[in-house]
């Protein structure tokens, strides 16, 4: 995990405000060795702090963009949608790719979610293995397989 302060590179920016689900993930990412640059935010807010720099992360490099967002959807303070439709309509962002890892199998927020631009839409698998496949398999996609944009 990294500190707010730290300006080392992060590969992936946790979203997550359930400390169950939160642990979970990383440990399946952890499974698959990816895990050792990761960031865990708790809310909508404090992510586009991370982001954008301002708040406990103002002295962060804002070169040093994660690879990959993951990011539930009903969250505190700013919600996934809202933080989907911010990080996307910014050029300093919106090439992030980013993937809801939610428990909401709600169409309009599939459709509603797409349309903002998320690159990925996974419904949290309910039973223990699944979840954990899910994310390996996720964090392997976007991490190892997928060609990221370079500017």
């Amino acid at each position: 995990m990294s500190s707010p302060a730290n300006n080392s590179k992060i590969d992936i920016v946790l979203c997550e405000d359930n400390a169950d689900d939160a642990e979970l993930t990383i440990r399946a990412l952890a499974k698959q060795g990816l895990s050792n640059s990761l960031i865990h935010v708790k809310d909508g807010e404090e992510l586009l702090q991370y982001v954008f720099c301002y708040g406990p992360y103002v002295s962060r490099n804002a070169a040093n963009q994660p690879r990959l967002i993951i990011l539930d959807l009903k969250m505190p303070k700013v919600d996934g949608l809202d933080v989907i439709r911010k990080l996307k309509s910014d050029k300093r962002s919106c090439m992030i790719p980013v993937v809801l890892l939610t428990s909401s199998k709600e169409e309009k927020d599939i459709m509603e979610s797409y349309a903002l631009g998320v690159n990925s839409y996974i419904v949290k698998p309910v039973e223990f293995e699944g979840y954990v496949e899910a994310v390996s398999t996720m964090g392997l996609y976007w991490l190892i397989l997928n060609q990221p944009y370079q500017s």
